[in-house]
């Protein structure tokens, strides 16, 4: 159920949003170090992380998913 609805907003994300989504809120890493990974400063891994996490709201609430 909800497992798949985030697979499929996961799925659908370029490769490197959901390389540094993934990095952050499954495997815990900081900004600093997904920034080193990525070669993008920390302000702009915070602002695709925000960015990010409110297409996930949306798309969460176009599933029925009322936050």
């Amino acid at each position: 159920l909800l497992a798949g609805v985030l697979e499929s907003y996961l799925q659908d994300l370029p490769e490197e949003k959901r390389y540094m989504f993934l990095r952050r809120y499954w495997y815990c890493d900081a900004v600093a170090e997904i920034a080193a990974g990525t070669g993008f400063s920390p302000s702009k891994v915070k602002s695709l992380l925000h960015r990010t996490r409110k297409g996930l709201k949306e798309h969460l609430r176009k599933e029925g998913y009322d936050l």
